[in-house]
């Protein structure tokens, strides 16, 4: 089959590729020089809208409108501005091969693509059941959330099965509690299940974790906690039946979504390149181990200033900011310059129901709990902090306006001292103000 080459090749089409994209076309990239290569059928779109308004019963969010840049305030870069940026958008191919030392790599089809500098933008996988052999996991209507297929699946499910119907959400992170609001709000009976002693434990304590659970709980979402769906059975047409929980219990189920965690996409590099806890190793400019290969988003496992440290983060805020610094990076490079280090402030948002909340910095040390956290309040409004060694760290805050969020962001990248979690409590986002 035929070659072809380009002095610059994305692999990969999610966020990070639609604002590398972008800061490509800002740098200057010529027409023909770079080439984006997606698995996918649609150009890069604002994958956090596939949880949330993807999914709702009216008003539903639909391409072009979520298309990257919108969902950081910036211009949609739509299928045509590809084109008129001389950029060659190479969907539903998928690259099987890569060979670093040659730089090429080859599609599922047989294509051959050359480049002088790769940016690895291939993001996460979700896992699922099947993985691990959980007896009937392969029964229909048992949903996954990652790419907009997944998300056209689930929202024809719903459509089939509506009015009251069973749901099961397997996992208690970001997925499970976001997709448990967006089903009840489609009007099914929602049992959310997952084995730790509260939701999203890699970030909330059980303080913050009590409000969620609590709020949900009001909603009608009915929480299982402390166990894990062991098996499923099946009706005649091979749809799901019933969940079978580890503990016992036995869940109606006419949908299961499962979300229970992701990983990075790194197998196509494996043994060429450098990794890390679970990613590929940067540096601050997201330069690999390897001459002229760059790893942004998920699966890059970089350079963390602030705590001095290497850390892989899975959000897209990082997604869009990491893939922004590559491309400034590889300009700069060319050009005989120097820009400044990758200094990543952690960043992490939710949104469900009428809820949202923000979270800054490091989850680390001992933490305290502010303000109105009570879940039959008509309008909570609550915040924790982090403090570790003396300083706070992190900080957390739901139901912010924009300059109270910006407040606690400003309080977890200065770090500034605090006296004792009493005085903290007391006083809340009061501390933030005088930061």
């Amino acid at each position: 089959m035929a070659e072809k080459s380009f002095k610059y090749v994305i692999v990969g089409g999610g966020v990070s590729a639609g604002y590398a994209a972008r800061e490509f076309a800002k740098q200057g990239v010529q027409p023909g020089e770079l080439a984006i290569i997606s698995k996918e059928a649609v150009a890069p779109y604002e994958r956090p809208a596939l949880s949330k308004a993807y999914l709702f019963p009216e008003g539903a969010a639909r391409l072009p409108g979520f298309h990257v840049c919108v969902g950081s305030g910036g211009e949609r870069l739509l299928p045509e501005w590809y084109k008129e940026n001389g950029i060659e958008l190479i969907l539903n191919t998928e690259i099987v091969k890569a060979d670093l030392a040659s730089k090429s790599l080859t599609s599922a089809a047989g294509e051959t693509f050359k480049y002088k500098i790769l940016i690895i933008a291939t993001g996460s996988t979700v896992l699922k059941l099947t993985d691990f052999k959980v007896e009937g996991a392969d029964a229909k209507n048992i949903l996954y959330l990652r790419e907009i297929d997944d998300a056209d699946k689930l929202v024809e499910a719903i459509k089939a099965k509506k009015n009251g119907k069973a749901a099961v959400i397997v996992g208690g992170g970001y997925i499970g509690l976001e997709l448990s609001a967006v089903l009840k709000i489609n009007n099914f009976d929602v049992k959310m299940v997952y084995p730790e002693p509260w939701c999203m434990p890699r970030l909330f304590t059980a303080d913050i974790a009590a409000f969620y659970e609590g709020y949900y709980e009001k909603k009608g979402i009915n929480i299982i906690k402390g166990t894990v769906a062991s098996g499923f059975t099946k009706n005649d047409n091979g749809e799901v039946k019933e969940v079978k929980l580890k503990d016992g219990r036995v869940l109606e189920a006419d949908i299961v979504v499962v979300g229970v965690g992701a990983r990075p996409l790194t197998n196509l590099f494996k043994g060429q390149v450098e990794e890390d806890k679970g990613g590929i190793k940067t540096d601050a400019f997201f330069k690999t181990s390897v001459p002229d290969v760059y790893a942004v988003g998920d699966v890059a496992t970089f350079p963390m200033k602030m705590y001095g440290d290497i850390r892989r983060v899975e959000h897209v805020d990082h997604s869009r900011k990491s893939a922004k610094q590559a491309v400034k990076a590889i300009f700069a490079s060319e050009q005989g310059k120097d820009i400044e280090a990758y200094d990543y402030l952690p960043y992490f948002y939710s949104r469900s129901f009428d809820l949202s909340w923000q979270f800054y910095g490091d989850n680390v040390g001992d933490a305290v709990i502010f303000g109105d956290h009570d879940p039959a309040s008509a309008k909570a409004k609550f915040g924790s902090y982090w403090i570790n060694d003396g300083k706070v760290v992190g900080a957390f805050l739901e139901g912010g306006a924009p300059e109270e969020n910006q407040a606690i962001a400003k309080v977890a990248k200065a770090q500034p001292p605090a006296s004792s979690l009493d005085v903290l409590a007391k006083e809340g986002l009061e501390f933030a103000s005088k930061i």
